[in-house]
C-alpha cells in the first residue's frame, strides 16, 4: 500500500495490491484523472495517460493550445465556468453573484491512517490501527474568490476500496453560497458500462436494475428526507460482460442517509463522469469567513472478481469497519417481535404468554413493538409524549423487562424519536418544534408529524426524554423506527437564509441522538428502521449495526429483497424475519420451512404468534432455532455468495462460507413448481477446490434428508451440485432446500 507523489511529473499514484487510481497537477493547475482501475506498475510519470484534442466550439484554456480545454479534461474535481460545460462537482455564488471558480493546486500531505470526518457528525468508515490505511489530502484554492477544497482520499491495505470527500473552506468577505458539494467526481474514460442500481418502493425495495450506459444523464436520488424505499445511495458500472463472479465492475456508496444524488454523465465522446452527494435541489449552505463544509464520504471499490467481489469487500469493509461498538461482532440474539402477532391489541398477560413460549422454543429476545405509551391504541396520536400506558403495563416498562429477564429473555422496546402526533403534550407546547411554515397547514403522512432535528433544542430536548423511559430499565434492544418521509421542510427557528441547510442539518441531527444514545447505553444493540427499508444505507450501519430489511415478510418476496441488498450490505446487518402464514403484506401462503429458509441469511427472528403455531409448527421452531443458534456464526459472519438471481429465473440461490473454507450453508428456491422439469444442477463458490466435503441435504426443521455425499471443492464448483427434485409434487410451490457442507476428515 502506498501514497507516490513524483515531483518531477506532478503525478499522485494510490495503488495496493488490488488497484491504481492516478491523477496528476496537470499545467493549469488543475487536477487531471489518468486511471483507475486494477493495479499497475509504478513508474516515474503516466503523462502518455493524459487525452484532449481539440473539438470545434470548445473553449481553450491557455491563449494559443486550442486542444487544452476543461470541456474535454478528465478531472478530480471540476467546477463551473471555466470552460467545464458538464454536471460539476461544485457549484457556488460568491457575494457580487459570481459563480466562476478555478480550482488551482496547492499542496498536499500524506499521513498513516484515516482521521474522521472534519466536523464531527458525519459518519465514515474508519481504522482500528495506522498501517491499516494510508491518507492523501490535496488542497485546491481559488485566490480570488476566497475558496479553498480539501480533496481527501483513503486508500485501505487490504482491500480495493477508496474512500472520497471534499471538504470546502471560504476566507474572503461577505457570504459563500454553496449550491452543489458533491463527495466526489470520477472521470472514466468510456462509455462501455451496464448501469447497476438498486430500485423499489415500499415491501418491494432494493431490486437490481441493470441498463446499458446511454449518452446523456442517468442515476438515482432521493428528495424524500431519507435515502428512500425507492432508491438506494449507490450505483455501480459494470462490463456488459460481468457476472456474479467474474468481469470488470466499479462500485459507489454513499456514506449518508438524507437526500443525494448519484449519477453517471456521459458525453458525446464517451466519457462517463460519475458523481455522488448531497442532492442540490433545495440545498444551500452559507460559508461566511473562516467556516468549512465537510461533505459526506464516498467508498469507491473495484472488482475484476465480478459482482460478487464488489459486493464482499463492501461485506468486509461495512462490518467489520463502518459498524462500531459492543454489536459489532457478536452474533445477534434470536428474537421474536410482537407486531404481528398483537398489532397495538396487547395486555401484559397476554405479551408475557406470547414470551413464555419463546423462551420454551429456545428463543433469546423478546422485542415489545409500537403501543407500549399512552393514547396509542392505534397510529393516530401519542407519538412524542413517550409516556409509560400503565393500563397495558401495570408495572410500567421497567417491571414488563424485569419479568423478561427472570425467564432468561432480553428485553427489546420500539420507538419512533423523530415524529410526533397532533394533540400530545409537544405538539401544543412546542408547535415550533414541528417542520412547517407558519401559516401553511404542514403536510401529514401516517397521521404523523416530523420534528425538526435540525434544531439541537430539539434533540437534547428527545435525548433527555428517552433518557427518563431507558434510565434504570432493562432494555437490551431498540428498534428505531421512522415511518414517513418529509415534507414541509422549513424551520421555525432558523434564519430565512438558513432553510437550505434544514435538511442536511436533520440529518446530523439524527447522527447525533444516535450518537448519545449509544454512547450512554453501549450495551444496547440498536436496530434501524424507516417504516421497513427506506434509510437502510452506509449512514445508518455506522450507527446501529442491523437495520430492519422490509416490512414485507413474504418469503418469496423477500428472495429479491435481500439478493438486492446483498449487493452492498453485509448478511449480519439485515433484519430477516419468520412471519405468519397467509403474509400480512401480500396473502401468500409458504411453509414455515421456506420462511426460515429464507431469513436464516440474516439477523434471524419470528414475527407472529407463537402461541397459534400448534405442536408440530412450534416443534419445528425450536428446531430452526437450535440450527440458527449452532451455525449463526457462519450465517452472519461468513463469506455471501449470490448464486442463482431471484430477478432472471424461477430460481433463487445464494450461500455463506466459513473464512476456513470447512463449513458451507447453501439456500436453493424454487419459486414455482415446474411439471417434468429437467435436471437441476447448482454451481457452488468460494470453497477450496482441493478439499473433500461432505454434503447434507437438510429437510424440514434443518434434519439431514437423504445419505450424505462426498465431493472435492472443485467438483461443487465446476461440475456443480445436483439438486434435481426426487418427487416435485410433494414439495410444491415455493420449496427451498438448505444444504451443509463440511470438511470431511
Amino acid at each position: 500500500m502506498a501514497i507516490e507523489f513524483h515531483k518531477d511529473s506532478q503525478t499522485f499514484h494510490l495503488h495496493n495490491a488490488f488497484i491504481s487510481y492516478i491523477f496528476k497537477v496537470l499545467p493549469s493547475g488543475h487536477l487531471g484523472q489518468l486511471y483507475y482501475g486494477r493495479a499497475i506498475h509504478d513508474r516515474p510519470d503516466f503523462d502518455h495517460l493524459f487525452e484532449t484534442a481539440y473539438r470545434s466550439m470548445s473553449v481553450h484554456y491557455f491563449d494559443g493550445e486550442p486542444a487544452y480545454s476543461l470541456e474535454h479534461i478528465k478531472q478530480e474535481y471540476p467546477t463551473c465556468g471555466t470552460g467545464d460545460i458538464h454536471l460539476p462537482a461544485l457549484d457556488a455564488a460568491a457575494p457580487n453573484g459570481s459563480r466562476l471558480l478555478d480550482l488551482h493546486y496547492q499542496s498536499h500531505t500524506i499521513a498513516p491512517g484515516k482521521p474522521p470526518l472534519e466536523g464531527g457528525e458525519l459518519p465514515s468508515t474508519y481504522v482500528e490501527s495506522p498501517d491499516e490505511a494510508v491518507t492523501l489530502t490535496v488542497t485546491l484554492a481559488d485566490a480570488l474568490a476566497g475558496v479553498t477544497v480539501d480533496l481527501v482520499y483513503t486508500l485501505y491495505e487490504g482491500l480495493p476500496v477508496l474512500t472520497r470527500h471534499a471538504v470546502i473552506g471560504y476566507t474572503g468577505e461577505g457570504t459563500l453560497r454553496l449550491d452543489r458539494a458533491m463527495s466526489f467526481c470520477l472521470d472514466l474514460p468510456d462509455m462501455d458500462y451496464d448501469l447497476v442500481e438498486l430500485t423499489g418502493a415500499w415491501a418491494r425495495e432494493r431490486h437490481v436494475v441493470t441498463r446499458p450506459l446511454a449518452h446523456g444523464v442517468q442515476g438515482v436520488y432521493s428528495l424524500r428526507g431519507c435515502s428512500s424505499h425507492h432508491f438506494n445511495p449507490f450505483l455501480a458500472l459494470k462490463r456488459h460482460e460481468t457476472t456474479e463472479f467474474a468481469g470488470e465492475v466499479y462500485g459507489f456508496s454513499l456514506v449518508y442517509s438524507g437526500n443525494f444524488a448519484a449519477q453517471a454523465d456521459v458525453d458525446p465522446y464517451h466519457v462517463t463522469r460519475v458523481t455522488m452527494g448531497i442532492h442540490p435541489q433545495g440545498f444551500r449552505w452559507d460559508l461566511h469567513s473562516g467556516e468549512r463544509f465537510t461533505t459526506p464520504e464516498a467508498v469507491l471499490v473495484y472488482s475484476e472478481q465480478g459482482l460478487n467481489g464488489m459486493s464482499q469487500t463492501y461485506h468486509q469493509l461495512y462490518r467489520t469497519r463502518l459498524a462500531r461498538g459492543e454489536w459489532r461482532d457478536k452474533v445477534r440474539p434470536i428474537l421474536v417481535n410482537n407486531w404481528e402477532a398483537t398489532y397495538f391489541d396487547f395486555t401484559e398477560e397476554k405479551l408475557l404468554g406470547l414470551a413464555a413460549e419463546a423462551k420454551r422454543l429456545g428463543i433469546e429476545l423478546f422485542v415489545l413493538d409500537d403501543g407500549w405509551f399512552t393514547n396509542r391504541n392505534d397510529d393516530h396520536g401519542g407519538l412524542g409524549d413517550w409516556q409509560i400506558n400503565y393500563e397495558k403495563l401495570p408495572d410500567g416498562i421497567q417491571g414488563f423487562g424485569a419479568k423478561l429477564h427472570e425467564m432468561g429473555l432480553l428485553f427489546g422496546l420500539w420507538i419512533e424519536p423523530e415524529m410526533v402526533n397532533a394533540g400530545t403534550a409537544l405538539w401544543n407546547e412546542h408547535p415550533d418544534w414541528v417542520l412547517h411554515e407558519p401559516g401553511r397547514r404542514p403536510q401529514q403522512g401516517r397521521f404523523q408529524y416530523v420534528l425538526d432535528y435540525s434544531n439541537p433544542a430539539v434533540v437534547d430536548w428527545i435525548f433527555a426524554r428517552l433518557c427518563s423511559v431507558l434510565d434504570g430499565v432493562p432494555v437490551d434492544y431498540i428498534k428505531w423506527d421512522m415511518n414517513r418521509s418529509i415534507s414541509d421542510a422549513y424551520s421555525c427557528t432558523a434564519a430565512s437564509d438558513a432553510q437550505g441547510m434544514v435538511l442536511h442539518k436533520y440529518i446530523l441531527g439524527v447522527y447525533r441522538l444516535y450518537r448519545l444514545l449509544t454512547e450512554r447505553y453501549p450495551h444496547i444493540l440498536f436496530e434501524s428502521c424507516a417504516s421497513g427499508g427506506a434509510r437502510f444505507d452506509p449512514g445508518m450501519l455506522a450507527c446501529a449495526p442491523q437495520c430492519w430489511t422490509s416490512d414485507d415478510t413474504d418469503a418469496v418476496e423477500r428472495l429479491r429483497i435481500q439478493y438486492g441488498t446483498s449487493f452492498v450490505y453485509p448478511v449480519s446487518s439485515m433484519g430477516a424475519h419468520v412471519a405468519a402464514a397467509p403474509n400480512h403484506q401480500v396473502g401468500r401462503i409458504t411453509s414455515l420451512t421456506m420462511r426460515a429458509n429464507v431469513a436464516i441469511f440474516g439477523a434471524f427472528g419470528y414475527e407472529l404468534d407463537l402461541t397459534a403455531l400448534g405442536e408440530h409448527g412450534q416443534d419445528l421452531v425450536a428446531r430452526q432455532v437450535a440450527f440458527v443458534k449452532k451455525y449463526r456464526e457462519l450465517l452472519q459472519f461468513g463469506t455471501f455468495w449470490r448464486l442463482k438471481s431471484p430477478f432472471e429465473g424461477n430460481e433463487a440461490a445464494w450461500m455463506t462460507v466459513s473464512s476456513d473454507q470447512r463449513t458451507a450453508l447453501v439456500g436453493q428456491y424454487l419459486i414455482l413448481q415446474e411439471v417434468n422439469a429437467g435436471y437441476r444442477r447448482l454451481r457452488l463458490a468460494g470453497l477450496d477446490p482441493d478439499r473433500l466435503y461432505r454434503v447434507t441435504r437438510l429437510g424440514s426443521g434443518a434434519r439431514a434428508a437423504g445419505q450424505p455425499v462426498t465431493a472435492y471443492g472443485d467438483e461443487l464448483m465446476r461440475a456443480g451440485l445436483v439438486t434435481t427434485d426426487e418427487d416435485p409434487a410433494s414439495e410444491g410451490d415455493f420449496a427451498s432446500h438448505l444444504y451443509l457442507i463440511e470438511a470431511a476428515e
